[in-house]
């Protein structure tokens, strides 16, 4: 019984390591360059005093949506890649 506990833990700590690994593969890229947008946009509504909040959503919004929309289909990849691995992995959580 111990064996199979222990079997069953490796296989769900795989799938939650690269769970994990896919989220942030997806994730901080996209993050990553939002914030960048974001802090450019506040250097120049600093340098002309222009404090409108509307200016700083829109370069951000398509930043993000352009990023979505390149790197997207290697998203959909990554995460039919670790469903087909989930799913392959269930006899062995079900049965340990």
């Amino acid at each position: 019984m111990d064996a199979r506990y222990g079997a069953f833990v490796g296989v769900f700590d795989g799938l939650l390591r690269e769970m994990l690994i896919v989220t942030a593969v997806l994730s901080l890229p996209i993050v990553t360059l939002a914030a960048l947008v974001g802090t450019m946009v506040a250097i120049v509504q600093a340098a002309t005093q222009v404090q409108e909040q509307t200016i700083t959503l829109l370069p951000k919004m398509l930043t993000v949506g352009v990023t979505v929309a390149l790197f997207g289909g290697y998203g959909l990849r990554l995460c039919a890649r670790l469903f087909a691995d989930a799913i392959a992995a269930l006899p062995s959580i079900a049965h340990g």
